[in-house]
């Protein structure tokens, strides 16, 4: 039977004789492909014969099968991929031989040759066949649609030999089904071996099992990755038995190795990591105490080799996370107390504890566990993590803060859905009766403030997660402050204030928090972003107006109460109303607020071309002013004391020009006939007759001006609602609206009420538009006509007066004279209101007739005027200005309509209001002055141009309304272009900056940080070094000498003067400015400021013994040495920037780029310009012993303080320069800290000289010694130069003694200092030795000659 099969194990026999005879000692040959082929032919058949047979042979020539193991091993470390993956299939066949010797076949250097075989065969190099082999594209092709075999390049592995002899087209094929294979006899192995004496190994096949997974990702299996993925587990598996080796070093072997999969991005690898720990290593830890604290430590190991980048910290986060959640409850309590030990580590650890809290109180079961009745609430896991958290929102780093504080708004959003956790978290947060360090309110207060924006945001965030538990807890200042934030430049976090605001409203309708969102919200409506002003529409709607819609039906459904008090006061009948409508009144009274109703109006007036006001809004409006009047008439109020609710009328008068079917006529027509029939007469009388005030009622005081307004917003209603009208008592209106301005009678806001009603319902009760205009022309020319009579009237009256008073003597009577100036009080009075009702009706009809006008309002603005041509002409000789100037403002106002409508007209006086503006000593005229210059600007842009500079002078109008009335005039008319910067107009724009009033400071600050810095960026750089000589009035700039500005203009637009106050103004400015410019501005005007200041004083053509040079050359130095001026570095660390946004690679490269160039321009700056202008200035200087000697130094000093080590690489061209240079400066720092001494000891000596004789002596002089150490660098030369100052003083302390007579007592009068012993009675211990004190007692007493 032998010879039978003696062919082919004779033909292996023959090749593993020939290979292993011819191996050296030093290196073995690896078997042949053939061999190796044949080899796994005879493994593979199973059959006991052949395998018998194959023994025999060997034995037979002296060969055993661990003969084999050093070609198998060359083979898998050294030949291509197939062949070994084939050795190391072999390798494994052989130990799982039936009765093979397995521990002789098995030793670590053979296994470690089979893992790297493993390794680099699963590597990814280029998957593609080699170059010029089309068959190799073509057996690709086949081998992927049969499944099994994947080409790759073997070119590139790692430490691969070259080709076999006999290499076929298959080298450099990688077979998936051999690589399972090998893998899968692999497992087979860890059942007959222990792995317990070689550690290394077992480290090794950890690693190696790990890799494969990681680099089969990459690779095309097909579906083999699951069945790698099963086999590497069970492999992991294997080796955590006892048999391995110590259980829990095997396990934190394996748990370390699959840490860098856990941390990984989405894959099939981290998958497989996390089912791994989760499933088999927590079921191992159940019976294993090794594994089980593996598994419990696996988390914070991760935690500590979590990366920072933001999405990678998120992957580890939540794998940690998932860990975690299937551990037992004790350790995730354990591990949840680390974390919050990790908030206290560094940057990186704090920022992943946030992230750890957030998610284990969101995932966890029970964060509170064990708070209950008898427990305290301190003592649970969760109120740890959560004050934590609270902690870090005051953290160092910015980007911990935001990060800490969106973590916790998403953690306040979802503990507040639980009843018990809601209430845990009131007490954490500082509203509970759990006393905490910090409470929300205070880091709300401080964080909505931060100086970075990612934190003001979140913060904002936090704020309307936490509106529910607040409640009515909300602090004032964080109220405040989200109203500022809704202006913040950022539209993000504009939209964060809104949001918070108006949770806040909505959970809790405070009468401050709905204060603060209807003065920060519906101002909105103007904002540039449109997704803001549709936000500020929306919830406009959700939280004004549908709140109002569903007051007024419930008001009406309720049983008004009546009180039996007859005497009751108005203010009890307005809280029961306001319980009626709980929030409503308030609402409606905010609303008619002066600065908040501009915004409303522009808000209705959006809503309603969007057709998205309700009907329901009206009438809930009328219901409520019904309501109102009822209960005040139901408690015997007398009627005309009656006001509606403040803000209603004014706000169904804007929605009612859109629902007009919405409003009932009958409920208009009652309200109209009650308001005309008890009106106020004159201005702001009682609207009620005395006959109807009651004695018993003083309490009760009825505002004309509610009553007014009333009726002015209940006349735009009816106007609104014209078309709806019938026509009968539509006409009857319209002749008692007529009747009514005719009369002259009424409040200015009246006759615009009245004049626009009329003016509506003739246009809309017209056949075709030319009768309506034609009705209008006809009774404004009547109107006009009436006024001009009244007008001419008392102009003749008042004339007429003055004259006849000056003939009598002596004069009338009291009496007569008393009557007669009633009489012309009333004549005023009609003649204000009729010259005001002019203007109006001009601007309604710009074509009618004032030609009658016209004169009558000149003589007006022109009596009494100097002029003898003016004097000429007919009119009163004595000045309406003294007499009337009510009369006078309104005709200069008047006059100023008329122009509007007329250009020739407006020719001819805009001289004269330019002139009136100057010479006023009235700022109401002045103000209104200056509205109509504006609009003169806009319609005839070309005739105000020149009197800008006129104009701009009211700048400095003493009256601060006059000045920030211009200042926003102005602003805008520069936004819309119809001004430029130019000239002396943006120089005189920053005295705003510093204005006394802080509303303008504010408003300017926003100008020039807002608006100027994206509409003319470059405004701040060009006009920088004009801006120093124009603050100082210093002409001697080019730019300063051309300006044809009088003296006094000049004087009145600077800050002169080198006291405190004045300098530190002029700071202000320029550091408003610096902050504007760009990095290579701020390089560019540091050249300007040396070029043109420093070099012009070296030079001689800025007089340095002017005051006024000097300021420019001081306020050069400040500005040359201020932080501002220098080059931010853009220096951070990572946590700083915060993950809200992380700049690519590129990004941040391009950055240092740009940064590393403009520092190299400072450098080259420095060396070529600054540094010889200084040099030739100090020596300037110091010949005319200036005193900015000492400025120029500093500012030298702070300089060259970052570029010491260039100091030698500025001044290479001179070594002597550089010499004397830092000579100067020590010399200068040396004097400093002789002078700082000085003050330190005279203000001891001073403090000295008051104590008692028993004080202590040190006490003196503390607080300037702790002075001295503010700057550590400069300690030795101010102990230095106080020990010297002290010496000089004693030796002046004797010299005057001397000088004053007094002699010197001898010394042995005077008392012995007292030492104290080395040990006292209490054991206390000094530092100087025993026999030190005892000589010093001895010694003896020594006098002059003098004293003998």
């Amino acid at each position: 039977m032998e010879e039978e099969e003696d062919p082919t194990v004779c033909a292996l026999i023959t090749d593993l004789e020939e290979t292993l005879n011819t191996q050296n000692q030093s290196q073995s040959l690896p078997f042949t492909l053939s061999t190796l082929q044949n080899l796994q032919s005879l493994l593979d058949s199973n059959d006991p014969q052949i395998l018998s047979q194959l023994l025999s042979s060997l034995s037979s020539k002296s060969f055993s099968l661990s003969s084999l193991l050093p070609s198998l091993t060359s083979a898998m470390d050294s030949a291509p991929t197939h062949l070994s993956l084939l050795s190391s299939k072999i390798y494994l066949s052989l130990i799982l031989f039936p009765n093979s010797p397995v521990f002789t076949l098995f030793n670590p250097i053979s296994f470690l040759a089979l893992l790297r075989s493993l390794r680099r065969a699963v590597k990814s190099p280029r998957c593609c066949p080699q170059e010029g082999n089309s068959s190799g594209v073509a057996k690709k092709r086949k081998g992927r649609k049969r499944g099994g075999i994947v080409a790759c390049n073997n070119g590139g592995g790692d430490g691969d030999g070259g080709e076999s002899e006999g290499g076929g087209e298959g080298e450099g094929f990688f077979d998936v089904r051999v690589f399972l294979c090998v893998i899968e006899r692999l497992v087979f192995v860890l059942d007959l071996i222990h792995l317990n004496r070689f550690p290394d190994s077992l480290k090794s096949l950890v690693q190696t099992i790990v890799e494969i997974l990681v680099l089969a990702t990459s690779r095309e299996m097909g579906g083999g990755f699951e069945r790698l993925a099963g086999l590497c587990s069970k492999i992991l598996c294997q080796v955590l038995k006892s048999e391995h080796g110590e259980e829990g070093e095997t396990a934190a072997e394996v748990l370390k190795a699959l840490a860098p999969l856990i941390l990984m991005g989405k894959s099939q690898a981290r998958s497989f990591a996390l089912g791994f720990v989760k499933g088999l290593m927590v079921g191992a830890g159940k019976t294993s105490d090794g594994v089980k604290k593996g598994v419990v430590n696996l988390p914070r190991y991760l935690a500590q080799k979590a990366p920072e980048k933001a999405e990678p910290r998120g992957f580890a986060v939540e794998a940690i996370i998932e860990i975690v959640r299937v551990m037992d409850v004790e350790h995730q309590v354990g591990f949840a107390e680390y974390v919050v030990k990790m908030t206290q580590g560094k940057a990186s650890l704090r920022l992943l504890g946030v992230d750890l809290i957030l998610n284990l109180m969101m995932l966890l079961k029970d964060p509170f566990i064990g708070v209950g009745l008898d427990c305290k609430v301190k003592d649970s896991w969760g109120f740890k993590c959560v004050e934590a958290l609270i902690q870090r929102c005051s953290d160092s780093s910015s980007g911990i803060r935001a990060r800490a504080l969106s973590n916790f708004a998403q953690l306040v959003g979802f503990l507040s859905s639980d009843d018990k956790n809601h209430d845990v978290l009131k007490e954490v947060t500082g509203f509970g009766e759990v006393e905490v360090e910090v409470g929300v309110n205070d880091i709300l207060r401080k964080r909505c403030m931060d100086e970075k924006a990612n934190v003001r945001k979140a913060a904002l965030v936090l704020v309307t997660k936490l509106s529910a538990i607040l409640g009515g807890n909300f602090d004032g200042v964080v109220l405040k402050t989200m109203g500022m934030a809704c202006s913040d430049p950022l539209v993000s976090i504009r939209k964060a204030a809104i949001s918070a605001l108006s949770e806040a409203f909505r959970t809790f309708s405070d009468e401050s928090v709905i204060i603060e969102w209807l003065h920060s919200v519906p101002r909105l409506i103007t904002d540039n972003e449109s997704s803001i002003q549709e936000e500020c529409e929306n919830l406009f709607m959700e939280l004004v107006l549908d709140r109002i819609s569903r007051a007024g039906p419930e008001g009406t459904i309720r049983n008004q109460t009546t009180f039996s008090d007859s005497n009751v006061k108005a203010k009890d009948i307005e809280r029961e109303i306001g319980l009626l409508f709980p929030g409503i009144l308030v609402l409606l009274k905010e609303i008619c607020n002066g600065e908040v109703t501009p915004w409303v109006k522009k808000i209705c007036t959006s809503l309603g071309k969007k057709k998205r006001l309700r009907p329901k809004i009206a009438i809930a409006l009328q219901n409520i002013i019904k309501t109102s009047e009822s209960y005040w008439v139901s408690n015997s109020m007398p009627i005309e004391k009656w006001t509606a609710p403040p803000g209603a009328w004014f706000l169904l008068s804007e929605v009612s020009a859109y629902l007009s079917k919405a409003v009932d006529w009958e409920f208009l027509h009652h309200h109209w006939q009650l308001l005309d029939k008890y009106r106020a007469v004159g201005e702001f009388k009682s609207p009620c007759p005395k006959e109807f005030m009651h004695e018993d009622e003083d309490g009760i005081e009825s505002s004309s001006v509610e009553w007014v307004s009333d009726r002015v917003f209940l006349l735009q209603t009816i106007s609104n609602v014209s078309v709806e009208l019938p026509p009968e008592p539509a006409a009857e209106l319209a002749h008692n609206l007529l009747i009514r301005i005719e009369e002259f009678s009424m409040h200015s806001t009246e006759v615009n009420a009245h004049v626009k009603a009329l003016r509506t319902l003739c246009k809309r009760k017209a056949l075709d538009a030319d009768e309506a205009e034609s009705l209008v022309i006809k009774w404004v020319q009547q109107l006009l006509s009436k006024a001009s009579r009244i007008l001419e009237k008392y102009i003749t009256g008042d004339s007429e007066t003055n004259k006849g008073d000056a003939f009598f003597t002596p004069p009338r009577s009291a009496t007569r004279k008393g009557k007669r100036a009633a009489a012309l009080s009333r004549l005023l009075s009609e003649a204000v209101t009729a010259v005001y009702s002019i203007g109006f009706l001009v601007i309604i009809c710009p074509s009618a007739d004032t030609s009658t006008i016209i004169p009558l309002l000149h003589t007006i603005i022109t009596s009494g005027n100097s002029d003898p041509k003016l004097s000429k002409l007919p009119g009163p000789q004595v000045s309406l200005k003294q007499t009337a100037p009510s009369l006078y403002i309104q005709a200069w106002l008047t006059m100023g309509k008329i122009c509007l409508a007329d250009e020739e007209l407006a020719k001819r006086y805009i001289p004269l209001f330019v002139q009136e503006l100057e010479k006023s000593d009235s700022a109401a005229l002045r103000n209104n002055l200056v509205v109509m210059m504006a609009d003169f600007c806009i319609r005839y842009t070309a005739l105000v141009d020149c009197y800008i500079s006129k104009i701009t002078k009211c700048l400095r109008d003493p009256c601060e309304l006059v000045r920030r009335q211009t200042f926003i005039l102005l602003s805008r008319l520069l936004q819309r272009d119809y001004v430029k910067w130019r000239g002396v107009l943006f120089l005189r724009f920053l005295l705003s900056l510093v204005d006394e009033s802080e509303t303008i400071r504010q408003l300017a600050d926003f100008l020039f940080g807002n608006i100027l810095k994206v509409k003319a960026p470059l405004l701040a750089y060009n006009s920088f070094v004009e801006a120093i000589f124009v603050l100082n009035d210093c002409d001697a700039h080019n730019g300063h000498c051309g300006s044809k500005s009088s003296q006094t203009e000049s004087h009145l637009f600077s800050i002169r003067g080198n006291d405190e106050n004045s300098r530190s103004k002029r700071m202000h400015i320029y550091v408003s400015l610096l902050k504007q410019m760009a990095p290579e501005h701020l390089l560019a005007t540091f050249a300007k400021l040396c070029a043109e200041i420093l070099a012009a004083a070296s030079d001689g053509m800025l007089k340095l013994e002017d005051v006024r040079g000097q300021s420019v050359l001081q306020d050069a130095f400040q500005i040359l040495a201020c932080k501002e001026i220098r080059i931010p570095s853009g220096r951070g660390s990572q946590t700083d920037a915060g993950d809200v946004e992380e700049e690519s690679g590129d990004g941040v490269s391009a950055a240092a780029a740009k940064r590393g160039a403009i520092t190299q321009a400072v450098k080259k700056g420095l060396i070529q310009n600054t540094i010889p202008i200084f040099i030739e200035l100090k020596r300037l200087l110091e010949s005319k012993n200036s005193p900015l000697t000492g400025s120029l130094m500093e500012c030298l000093r702070i300089i060259l303080k970052d570029y010491k080590n260039e100091i030698d690489e500025i001044l290479i061209a001179d070594k002597q320069l550089q010499k004397e240079l830092i000579y100067d400066m020590q010399k200068y720092e040396t004097s400093k800290a002789k002078s700082a001494a000085a003050v330190v000891v005279a203000s001891m000596q001073n403090h000295s000289s008051f104590l008692s004789p028993g004080a202590s002596k040190t006490a003196g002089g503390t607080k300037a010694q702790d002075n001295l150490h503010e700057n550590p660098q400069s300690d030795s030369r101010v102990a230095s130069a106080m020990a010297n100052a002290v010496a000089e003083a004693r030796v002046r302390s004797v010299l005057r003694e001397v000088n004053r007579g007094i002699a010197t007592p001898p010394l042995s009068s005077i008392s012995r200092p007292k030492l104290k012993p080395n040990q006292d009675g209490t054991g206390a211990r000094t530092d100087r030795p025993p026999h030190v004190l005892e000589s010093l007692r001895r010694r003896q007493s020594f006098y002059s000659d003098d004293e003998n």
